[in-house]
């Protein structure tokens, strides 16, 4: 028993780093299963489908913590896998050919890329003969060891592979549909949770590139994911009828911001980890939200939906809210990561990149704006059909945004000293 567990401490550790990321799980994870306790009576299901849906969305969860609670990048690649095997039934879980058809894709294409992954893990080896070892530790303790032609080699490789399930364009195509065709509860936990999964792996790793010294080569190569994400999100946000999708190439822009200020590094690496934080809470708020709107109008589609706030005051308020909030406008907590990320832009005399990276956003916040003040306001459209939200789908929206709004305008110390950890362990 004893040996079992010094294994088990051995592969898996709370450390500086990963407990910023189980705090997003726990809290995140609360907030779906109350939404979830009413959510499911809403599906037309029988008992058997009931529990496959909880047995599934339990294995997801635990397949997420795995992969950050992992100190092997082994390890790691085999639970980003175990993602992907968990959460394929939930977005077929509809059962619909639409949602066959993105399952089939998400499976696809993440098998793909965690298989360029594992390609990068075999090259990482194959440039560290002697250290005999993918702990995280020991491959920080020898990184100089280690040959810098194949370490290139392998990042390459390793940032396509996770970048894969992160998000970052142009390895992004599975994420709309996949999130937009996932129940609203697994679609919160598919944006909150696994992409920051696979960014802590993609973490960890940049940390060897920064210890080899190759950490312009390694930062070049994020930039242009993180600012390609961005801009794919300005294209298509305009020409798109799906609220479930917009909200799925948002999370696309976020995680591309994310990456952008890991690539800058210094304070860029507070904004990259402030973005992750602030990114979950309001994302899933709003995919929850979305799952309160497809209940009241039983649709995805823009189009056909307006008046929310006439239709149901509460959810259409929540709506407006969550579109302040991944806006990034005050008091949200993307305002901060957002304006420093700016601010650093500037401080490097890297103005065009800057201009270039405001225009993307603010060509986001219109088409995003232009669609949810179009779903909120005005006339409801005619429906013989009255369908009222029980109060605990609301309840973890609020939670959500409150708390968000409150580190917005204020940082309690233990968070700060979290973030500040965080990012020290990056390094």
């Amino acid at each position: 028993m004893t040996d079992a567990m010094s294994i088990i401490q051995d592969y898996f550790v709370i450390d500086s780093v990963n407990i910023l990321f189980l705090l997003i799980l726990a809290v995140i994870f609360t907030g779906v299963t109350i939404y979830n306790s009413s959510f499911i009576k809403t599906l037309d299901l029988n008992n058997n489908d009931r529990i496959k849906y909880s047995i599934a969305t339990v294995l997801f969860v635990l397949s997420m913590l795995g992969t950050i609670l992992s100190n092997h990048l082994g390890l790691s690649w085999v639970f980003i896998e175990a993602t992907t095997l968990a959460s394929a039934y939930l977005i077929y879980f509809q059962k619909t050919k639409n949602s066959l058809e993105a399952a089939w894709k998400y499976v696809f294409i993440c098998s793909i890329g965690i298989s360029l992954a594992f390609v990068g893990i075999i090259l990482l080896l194959t440039g560290a003969e002697g250290i005999n070892s993918l702990f995280y530790n020991d491959l920080y303790s020898h990184a100089d060891m280690i040959d810098p032609f194949w370490l290139k080699l392998s990042f390459v490789f390793i940032l396509t592979g996770f970048g894969t399930k992160i998000g970052l364009a142009p390895v992004h195509t599975w994420l709309p549909d996949a999130h937009s065709e996932a129940p609203s509860p697994i679609s919160a936990l598919l944006s909150a949770i696994l992409l920051n999964s696979a960014f802590l792996v993609l973490l960890r790793y940049h940390k060897l590139m920064n210890l080899s010294g190759l950490s312009d080569f390694a930062n070049t190569l994020l930039l242009v994911m993180g600012i390609l994400s961005v801009f794919v999100t300005a294209v298509f946000v305009f020409n798109i009828n799906n609220y479930k999708r917009m909200l799925a190439y948002s999370s696309i822009e976020n995680m591309g911001i994310a990456a952008i200020g890991l690539a800058i590094g210094g304070i860029g690496t507070y904004v990259a980890m402030f973005q992750l934080f602030g990114h979950s809470l309001i994302k899933a708020a709003f995919f929850l939200t979305a799952g309160n709107v497809l209940n009241l109008y039983g649709t995805k589609k823009i189009s056909k939906i307006s008046g929310i706030i006439k239709k149901d005051k509460l959810t259409g308020w929540l709506w407006v809210l969550c579109f302040v909030g991944i806006s990034g406008l005050p008091p949200s907590p993307l305002f901060f990561s957002k304006f420093l990320l700016l601010k650093e832009l500037f401080a490097r005399d890297q103005i065009i990149f800057a201009i270039v990276f405001l225009v993307l956003l603010v060509i986001i916040l219109y088409g995003i704006g232009k669609v949810v003040i179009k779903m909120s306001f005005g006339e409801p459209p005619e429906s013989d059909i009255e369908v009222k939200i029980h109060k605990t789908m609301y309840v973890p929206q609020l939670v959500f945004l409150i708390v968000a709004a409150t580190v917005g305008i204020y940082i309690p110390d233990f968070f700060l000293n979290l973030l500040n950890n965080a990012v020290i362990g990056c390094r």
